[in-house]
Protein backbone atom coordinates (compact mmCIF):
# COMPACT_ATOMS: atom_id res chain seq x y z
CA UNK A 1 0.00 0.00 0.00
CA UNK A 2 2.83 2.34 0.83
CA UNK A 3 4.46 1.58 -2.54
CA UNK A 4 1.21 2.51 -4.28
CA UNK A 5 1.11 5.84 -2.46
CA UNK A 6 4.69 6.57 -3.44
CA UNK A 7 3.91 5.68 -7.05
CA UNK A 8 0.85 7.96 -7.05
CA UNK A 9 2.76 10.83 -5.42
CA UNK A 10 5.08 11.15 -8.41
CA UNK A 11 2.38 11.86 -11.04
CA UNK A 12 0.63 14.17 -8.58
CA UNK A 13 3.77 16.26 -8.13
CA UNK A 14 4.26 16.28 -11.91
CA UNK A 15 0.68 17.46 -12.45
CA UNK A 16 1.08 20.26 -9.92
CA UNK A 17 4.31 21.29 -11.60
CA UNK A 18 2.63 21.39 -15.00
CA UNK A 19 -0.04 23.68 -13.56
CA UNK A 20 2.52 26.01 -12.07
CA UNK A 21 2.18 29.47 -13.65
CA UNK A 22 5.91 29.69 -14.34
CA UNK A 23 5.81 26.40 -16.24
CA UNK A 24 2.67 27.44 -18.13
CA UNK A 25 4.20 30.79 -19.10
CA UNK A 26 7.39 29.06 -20.27
CA UNK A 27 5.44 26.62 -22.43
CA UNK A 28 3.34 29.44 -23.90
CA UNK A 29 6.43 31.42 -24.82
CA UNK A 30 8.12 28.42 -26.39
CA UNK A 31 4.97 27.50 -28.33
CA UNK A 32 4.48 31.03 -29.65
CA UNK A 33 8.12 31.32 -30.76
CA UNK A 34 8.00 27.92 -32.47
CA UNK A 35 4.75 28.65 -34.30
CA UNK A 36 6.08 32.00 -35.46
CA UNK A 37 9.26 30.33 -36.75
CA UNK A 38 7.30 27.66 -38.66
CA UNK A 39 5.10 30.27 -40.31
CA UNK A 40 8.07 32.49 -41.13
CA UNK A 41 9.86 29.57 -42.79
CA UNK A 42 7.05 29.45 -45.33
CA UNK A 43 6.57 33.18 -45.85
CA UNK A 44 10.06 34.66 -45.47
CA UNK A 45 12.82 34.26 -48.06
CA UNK A 46 15.44 34.04 -45.32
CA UNK A 47 16.77 30.53 -44.58
CA UNK A 48 16.69 31.12 -40.80
CA UNK A 49 13.96 33.70 -39.98
CA UNK A 50 14.82 34.11 -36.31
CA UNK A 51 13.32 37.59 -36.09
CA UNK A 52 9.79 36.12 -36.07
CA UNK A 53 10.23 33.87 -33.00
CA UNK A 54 12.18 36.62 -31.24
CA UNK A 55 9.35 39.10 -31.75
CA UNK A 56 6.75 36.55 -30.65
CA UNK A 57 8.78 35.82 -27.54
CA UNK A 58 8.84 39.51 -26.63
CA UNK A 59 5.13 40.04 -27.23
CA UNK A 60 3.81 36.91 -25.49
CA UNK A 61 5.37 37.81 -22.14
CA UNK A 62 2.54 40.17 -21.19
CA UNK A 63 -0.74 39.24 -19.48
CA UNK A 64 -4.04 39.25 -21.33
CA UNK A 65 -5.09 42.50 -19.68
CA UNK A 66 -1.81 44.14 -20.65
CA UNK A 67 -2.22 42.78 -24.18
CA UNK A 68 -5.59 44.41 -24.65
CA UNK A 69 -4.68 47.60 -22.81
CA UNK A 70 -1.11 48.20 -23.95
CA UNK A 71 -0.64 45.62 -26.70
CA UNK A 72 -0.49 48.16 -29.51
CA UNK A 73 2.25 50.15 -27.79
CA UNK A 74 4.16 46.97 -26.96
CA UNK A 75 3.99 45.78 -30.58
CA UNK A 76 4.88 49.27 -31.85
CA UNK A 77 7.95 49.30 -29.62
CA UNK A 78 9.06 45.90 -30.86
CA UNK A 79 8.44 46.76 -34.50
CA UNK A 80 10.21 50.11 -34.14
CA UNK A 81 13.20 48.45 -32.50
CA UNK A 82 13.35 45.77 -35.19
CA UNK A 83 13.21 48.35 -37.98
CA UNK A 84 16.00 50.37 -36.38
CA UNK A 85 18.07 47.19 -36.05
CA UNK A 86 17.43 46.28 -39.67
CA UNK A 87 18.60 49.72 -40.82
CA UNK A 88 21.79 49.46 -38.78
CA UNK A 89 22.48 45.92 -39.95
CA UNK A 90 22.24 47.03 -43.58
CA UNK A 91 24.30 50.21 -43.14
CA UNK A 92 27.02 49.63 -40.54
CA UNK A 93 26.66 46.22 -38.94
CA UNK A 94 27.47 45.50 -35.30
CA UNK A 95 30.40 47.32 -33.71
CA UNK A 96 30.90 49.01 -30.37
CA UNK A 97 30.22 52.48 -31.76
CA UNK A 98 27.27 51.35 -33.89
CA UNK A 99 25.76 49.74 -30.77
CA UNK A 100 25.97 53.10 -28.96
CA UNK A 101 24.34 54.86 -31.92
CA UNK A 102 21.73 52.10 -32.09
CA UNK A 103 20.69 52.67 -28.47
CA UNK A 104 20.47 56.45 -28.91
CA UNK A 105 18.49 56.12 -32.13
CA UNK A 106 16.15 53.49 -30.65
CA UNK A 107 15.34 55.60 -27.59
CA UNK A 108 14.71 58.63 -29.80
CA UNK A 109 12.42 56.62 -32.09
CA UNK A 110 10.60 55.25 -29.05
CA UNK A 111 9.75 58.79 -27.93
CA UNK A 112 8.73 59.74 -31.46
CA UNK A 113 6.26 56.87 -31.83
CA UNK A 114 4.96 57.52 -28.29
CA UNK A 115 5.16 54.08 -26.77
CA UNK A 116 5.40 55.65 -23.31
CA UNK A 117 6.68 53.16 -20.70
CA UNK A 118 7.85 50.82 -23.46
CA UNK A 119 10.54 53.18 -24.76
CA UNK A 120 13.35 51.01 -23.30
CA UNK A 121 11.90 48.00 -25.14
CA UNK A 122 12.61 49.72 -28.47
CA UNK A 123 16.32 49.70 -27.65
CA UNK A 124 16.14 46.19 -26.17
CA UNK A 125 14.40 44.81 -29.24
CA UNK A 126 16.86 46.58 -31.53
CA UNK A 127 19.89 45.16 -29.72
CA UNK A 128 18.49 41.65 -29.63
CA UNK A 129 17.45 41.65 -33.26
CA UNK A 130 20.70 43.22 -34.45
CA UNK A 131 22.50 40.13 -33.21
CA UNK A 132 20.54 37.92 -35.61
CA UNK A 133 20.35 40.34 -38.55
CA UNK A 134 23.99 41.22 -39.05
CA UNK A 135 23.98 38.88 -42.05
CA UNK A 136 21.17 39.56 -44.48
CA UNK A 137 20.37 41.71 -47.48
CA UNK A 138 16.58 41.89 -47.52
CA UNK A 139 15.08 44.36 -45.07
CA UNK A 140 11.53 43.57 -46.07
CA UNK A 141 12.00 39.96 -45.07
CA UNK A 142 12.79 41.10 -41.55
CA UNK A 143 9.69 43.32 -41.52
CA UNK A 144 7.54 40.38 -42.57
CA UNK A 145 9.10 38.22 -39.86
CA UNK A 146 8.44 40.92 -37.28
CA UNK A 147 4.78 41.17 -38.22
CA UNK A 148 4.44 37.39 -38.14
CA UNK A 149 5.99 37.22 -34.69
CA UNK A 150 3.82 40.07 -33.41
CA UNK A 151 0.65 38.47 -34.78
CA UNK A 152 1.48 35.07 -33.32
CA UNK A 153 2.34 36.59 -29.95
CA UNK A 154 -0.90 38.56 -29.80
CA UNK A 155 -2.87 35.53 -30.96
CA UNK A 156 -1.36 33.31 -28.27
CA UNK A 157 -2.27 35.84 -25.60
CA UNK A 158 -5.85 35.96 -26.85
CA UNK A 159 -6.41 32.26 -27.59
CA UNK A 160 -4.24 30.87 -24.79
CA UNK A 161 -4.75 33.21 -21.82
CA UNK A 162 -1.71 33.68 -19.58
CA UNK A 163 -1.60 31.84 -16.24
CA UNK A 164 -3.46 33.13 -13.22
CA UNK A 165 -1.17 34.10 -10.35
CA UNK A 166 -3.77 34.10 -7.57
CA UNK A 167 -2.30 31.11 -5.74
CA UNK A 168 1.12 32.74 -5.59
CA UNK A 169 -0.41 35.97 -4.25
CA UNK A 170 -2.36 33.97 -1.68
CA UNK A 171 0.80 32.21 -0.53
CA UNK A 172 2.50 35.59 -0.15
CA UNK A 173 -0.38 36.91 1.96
CA UNK A 174 -0.36 33.83 4.18
CA UNK A 175 3.42 34.03 4.50
CA UNK A 176 3.14 37.63 5.70
CA UNK A 177 0.47 36.64 8.22
CA UNK A 178 2.66 33.85 9.62
CA UNK A 179 5.58 36.28 10.01
CA UNK A 180 3.31 38.63 11.96
CA UNK A 181 2.19 35.72 14.16
CA UNK A 182 5.76 34.64 14.88
CA UNK A 183 6.64 38.18 15.93
CA UNK A 184 3.59 38.32 18.20
CA UNK A 185 4.54 35.02 19.82
CA UNK A 186 8.07 36.22 20.56
CA UNK A 187 6.83 39.52 21.95
CA UNK A 188 4.30 37.70 24.13
CA UNK A 189 6.92 35.32 25.53
CA UNK A 190 9.19 38.22 26.40
CA UNK A 191 6.34 40.23 27.95
CA UNK A 192 5.80 37.44 30.47
CA UNK A 193 9.37 37.72 31.79
CA UNK A 194 12.27 40.09 32.13
CA UNK A 195 12.91 41.85 28.82
CA UNK A 196 16.12 43.85 28.36
CA UNK A 197 15.86 47.06 26.42
CA UNK A 198 18.13 45.65 23.69
CA UNK A 199 15.82 42.69 23.10
CA UNK A 200 12.72 44.90 22.95
CA UNK A 201 14.50 47.18 20.47
CA UNK A 202 15.38 44.13 18.35
CA UNK A 203 11.69 43.25 18.15
CA UNK A 204 10.97 46.81 17.08
CA UNK A 205 13.47 46.50 14.21
CA UNK A 206 11.91 43.18 13.27
CA UNK A 207 8.49 44.83 13.12
CA UNK A 208 9.91 47.54 10.88
CA UNK A 209 11.28 44.92 8.49
CA UNK A 210 7.73 43.74 7.90
CA UNK A 211 7.30 46.84 5.74
CA UNK A 212 9.60 45.26 3.15
CA UNK A 213 7.46 42.13 3.19
CA UNK A 214 4.39 44.29 2.51
CA UNK A 215 6.06 45.65 -0.63
CA UNK A 216 6.85 42.15 -1.87
CA UNK A 217 3.32 40.92 -1.25
CA UNK A 218 1.92 43.99 -2.98
CA UNK A 219 4.00 43.22 -6.08
CA UNK A 220 2.73 39.63 -6.12
CA UNK A 221 -0.83 40.88 -5.71
CA UNK A 222 -0.50 43.34 -8.58
CA UNK A 223 0.67 40.51 -10.82
CA UNK A 224 -2.32 38.43 -9.73
CA UNK A 225 -4.71 41.33 -10.38
CA UNK A 226 -3.39 41.77 -13.91
CA UNK A 227 -3.72 38.05 -14.60
CA UNK A 228 -7.37 38.13 -13.47
CA UNK A 229 -8.49 41.06 -15.59
CA UNK A 230 -10.37 40.04 -18.74
CA UNK A 231 -9.21 36.46 -18.36
CA UNK A 232 -11.89 34.12 -19.80
CA UNK A 233 -10.77 31.31 -17.47
CA UNK A 234 -11.67 33.37 -14.39
CA UNK A 235 -15.18 33.95 -13.11
CA UNK A 236 -15.84 36.88 -10.80
CA UNK A 237 -12.38 38.28 -11.35
CA UNK A 238 -13.40 41.61 -9.79
CA UNK A 239 -14.47 39.87 -6.59
CA UNK A 240 -11.18 37.95 -6.38
CA UNK A 241 -9.19 41.16 -6.82
CA UNK A 242 -11.20 43.07 -4.22
CA UNK A 243 -11.01 40.25 -1.65
CA UNK A 244 -7.25 39.92 -1.98
CA UNK A 245 -6.61 43.67 -2.04
CA UNK A 246 -8.76 44.43 1.00
CA UNK A 247 -7.17 41.48 2.79
CA UNK A 248 -3.70 42.86 2.16
CA UNK A 249 -4.84 46.32 3.28
CA UNK A 250 -6.04 44.85 6.58
CA UNK A 251 -2.78 42.97 7.12
CA UNK A 252 -0.84 46.14 6.34
CA UNK A 253 -2.78 48.01 9.02
CA UNK A 254 -2.06 45.17 11.45
CA UNK A 255 1.68 45.34 10.72
CA UNK A 256 1.66 49.09 11.31
CA UNK A 257 -0.10 48.61 14.64
CA UNK A 258 2.38 45.84 15.46
CA UNK A 259 5.22 48.28 14.91
CA UNK A 260 3.54 50.75 17.26
CA UNK A 261 3.02 47.97 19.82
CA UNK A 262 6.70 47.03 19.58
CA UNK A 263 7.55 50.70 20.14
CA UNK A 264 5.37 50.70 23.26
CA UNK A 265 7.07 47.56 24.56
CA UNK A 266 10.46 49.19 23.98
CA UNK A 267 9.38 52.28 25.91
CA UNK A 268 8.07 50.07 28.71
CA UNK A 269 11.37 48.21 28.85
CA UNK A 270 13.23 51.50 29.21
CA UNK A 271 10.82 52.87 31.83
CA UNK A 272 10.63 49.73 33.99
CA UNK A 273 14.26 48.57 33.66
CA UNK A 274 15.36 46.37 35.43
CA UNK A 275 11.81 45.17 36.24
CA UNK A 276 9.67 43.06 33.84
CA UNK A 277 7.36 44.83 31.39
CA UNK A 278 4.27 43.69 33.30
CA UNK A 279 3.48 42.11 36.65
CA UNK A 280 3.58 38.27 36.50
CA UNK A 281 -0.17 37.66 36.06
CA UNK A 282 -0.59 40.53 33.57
CA UNK A 283 2.48 39.38 31.65
CA UNK A 284 1.08 35.86 31.27
CA UNK A 285 -2.20 37.35 30.06
CA UNK A 286 -0.37 39.49 27.49
CA UNK A 287 1.38 36.36 26.22
CA UNK A 288 -1.93 34.55 25.90
CA UNK A 289 -3.55 37.53 24.19
CA UNK A 290 -0.81 37.98 21.57
CA UNK A 291 -0.86 34.25 20.86
CA UNK A 292 -4.62 34.38 20.23
CA UNK A 293 -4.33 37.47 18.03
CA UNK A 294 -1.49 35.84 16.07
CA UNK A 295 -3.68 32.80 15.39
CA UNK A 296 -6.47 35.13 14.28
CA UNK A 297 -4.15 36.92 11.84
CA UNK A 298 -3.27 33.62 10.17
CA UNK A 299 -6.94 32.56 10.07
CA UNK A 300 -7.81 35.89 8.46
CA UNK A 301 -5.18 35.33 5.75
CA UNK A 302 -6.52 31.84 5.12
CA UNK A 303 -10.03 33.26 4.87
CA UNK A 304 -9.20 35.90 2.24
CA UNK A 305 -7.23 33.41 0.14
CA UNK A 306 -9.80 30.58 0.22
CA UNK A 307 -11.96 30.04 -2.87
CA UNK A 308 -14.30 27.19 -1.92
CA UNK A 309 -17.36 28.30 0.01
CA UNK A 310 -17.24 25.41 2.52
CA UNK A 311 -13.59 26.08 3.36
CA UNK A 312 -14.30 29.82 3.58
CA UNK A 313 -17.17 29.20 6.03
CA UNK A 314 -14.92 27.04 8.20
CA UNK A 315 -12.15 29.66 8.11
CA UNK A 316 -14.61 32.42 9.02
CA UNK A 317 -15.99 30.41 11.92
CA UNK A 318 -12.47 29.72 13.20
CA UNK A 319 -11.56 33.40 12.88
CA UNK A 320 -14.69 34.49 14.78
CA UNK A 321 -13.97 32.04 17.59
CA UNK A 322 -10.35 33.21 17.89
CA UNK A 323 -11.36 36.87 17.90
CA UNK A 324 -13.97 36.18 20.59
CA UNK A 325 -11.35 34.45 22.73
CA UNK A 326 -8.93 37.35 22.17
CA UNK A 327 -11.62 39.87 23.19
CA UNK A 328 -12.26 37.96 26.43
CA UNK A 329 -8.54 37.86 27.21
CA UNK A 330 -8.24 41.57 26.41
CA UNK A 331 -10.98 42.40 28.89
CA UNK A 332 -9.24 40.31 31.54
CA UNK A 333 -5.97 42.13 30.82
CA UNK A 334 -7.74 45.47 31.16
CA UNK A 335 -8.93 44.53 34.66
CA UNK A 336 -5.43 43.39 35.67
CA UNK A 337 -3.88 46.63 34.41
CA UNK A 338 -6.53 48.64 36.21
CA UNK A 339 -5.60 46.93 39.45
CA UNK A 340 -1.94 47.61 38.71
CA UNK A 341 -2.79 51.27 38.09
CA UNK A 342 -4.28 51.49 41.59
CA UNK A 343 -0.95 50.31 43.03
CA UNK A 344 1.43 52.12 40.67
CA UNK A 345 0.26 54.79 38.21
CA UNK A 346 3.65 55.71 36.76
CA UNK A 347 3.21 53.84 33.46
CA UNK A 348 -0.53 54.15 32.93
CA UNK A 349 -0.10 55.77 29.51
CA UNK A 350 2.01 52.91 28.15
CA UNK A 351 -0.30 50.26 29.59
CA UNK A 352 -3.26 52.07 28.07
CA UNK A 353 -1.44 52.21 24.73
CA UNK A 354 -0.98 48.41 24.78
CA UNK A 355 -4.72 47.93 25.23
CA UNK A 356 -5.51 50.45 22.49
CA UNK A 357 -3.17 48.78 19.99
CA UNK A 358 -4.33 45.21 20.53
CA UNK A 359 -7.92 46.42 20.39
CA UNK A 360 -7.23 48.06 17.02
CA UNK A 361 -5.91 44.79 15.59
CA UNK A 362 -8.94 42.87 16.87
CA UNK A 363 -11.29 45.42 15.30
CA UNK A 364 -9.46 45.30 11.94
CA UNK A 365 -9.75 41.51 11.80
CA UNK A 366 -13.44 41.51 12.68
CA UNK A 367 -15.55 39.77 10.01
CA UNK A 368 -18.22 42.48 10.01
CA UNK A 369 -15.57 45.13 9.47
CA UNK A 370 -14.19 43.10 6.56
CA UNK A 371 -17.66 42.71 4.99
CA UNK A 372 -18.23 46.47 5.11
CA UNK A 373 -14.91 47.13 3.39
CA UNK A 374 -15.70 44.59 0.67
CA UNK A 375 -19.07 46.21 -0.04
CA UNK A 376 -17.51 49.69 -0.08
CA UNK A 377 -14.88 48.57 -2.59
CA UNK A 378 -17.42 46.79 -4.80
CA UNK A 379 -19.52 49.97 -4.85
CA UNK A 380 -16.54 52.27 -5.43
CA UNK A 381 -14.95 50.47 -8.39
CA UNK A 382 -17.93 50.78 -10.81
CA UNK A 383 -18.02 54.52 -10.12
CA UNK A 384 -14.34 54.86 -10.98
CA UNK A 385 -14.87 52.82 -14.15
CA UNK A 386 -17.69 55.11 -15.22
CA UNK A 387 -15.45 58.13 -14.69
CA UNK A 388 -12.57 56.60 -16.67
CA UNK A 389 -14.71 55.14 -19.47
CA UNK A 390 -17.80 57.37 -19.82
CA UNK A 391 -18.49 56.28 -23.41
CA UNK A 392 -18.47 52.60 -22.49
CA UNK A 393 -20.79 53.30 -19.56
CA UNK A 394 -23.22 55.14 -21.83
CA UNK A 395 -23.09 52.26 -24.31
CA UNK A 396 -23.95 49.77 -21.57
CA UNK A 397 -26.90 51.91 -20.53
CA UNK A 398 -28.13 52.09 -24.14
CA UNK A 399 -28.04 48.32 -24.60
CA UNK A 400 -30.07 47.94 -21.42
CA UNK A 401 -27.60 46.60 -18.83
CA UNK A 402 -28.48 48.49 -15.63
CA UNK A 403 -25.61 49.20 -13.27
CA UNK A 404 -27.53 47.69 -10.38
CA UNK A 405 -27.82 44.34 -12.18
CA UNK A 406 -24.15 44.34 -13.20
CA UNK A 407 -22.99 45.07 -9.68
CA UNK A 408 -25.44 42.73 -7.94
CA UNK A 409 -25.06 39.79 -10.31
CA UNK A 410 -25.04 36.36 -8.62
CA UNK A 411 -21.85 35.73 -6.70
CA UNK A 412 -20.72 39.38 -6.74
CA UNK A 413 -20.61 39.49 -2.96
CA UNK A 414 -20.33 35.78 -2.33
CA UNK A 415 -24.17 35.32 -2.25
CA UNK A 416 -26.90 34.74 -4.80
CA UNK A 417 -29.21 37.64 -5.50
Amino acid sequence: MQDVRKWAAGPARLLRRHRDPVVVQTLRSAAAATIAYVIALRLSPEPAPLTAPLTALLVVQVTLFATLKNGIRRVNSVVAGVLVAIAFSLLVGLTWWSLALLIVASLAVGHLVRVDEYVPEVAISAMLVLGVTTVGNTAWARVVETLIGAAVGMGCNLLLPPPVWVDEAGESIEGLARRVRQLMLRMGEEAAGLTPVERAAARLHEARRLDHAIVEVDAALRQAEDSLRLNPRVREGLLHRVVLRTGLDTLEICTVVMRVLARTFTDLAKARDPEPLFPPEAGATVEELLSQIGDAVVSFAVLVTTDLSDSADAAEARLSAELHAAAVTRDRLALLLRDELARDSRHWQLHGAVLTEVNRIIDELDTEHRSRRLLEELDRIPGEQRAKLPRLSRLRERVGVPERLRRNRPGADGRSS
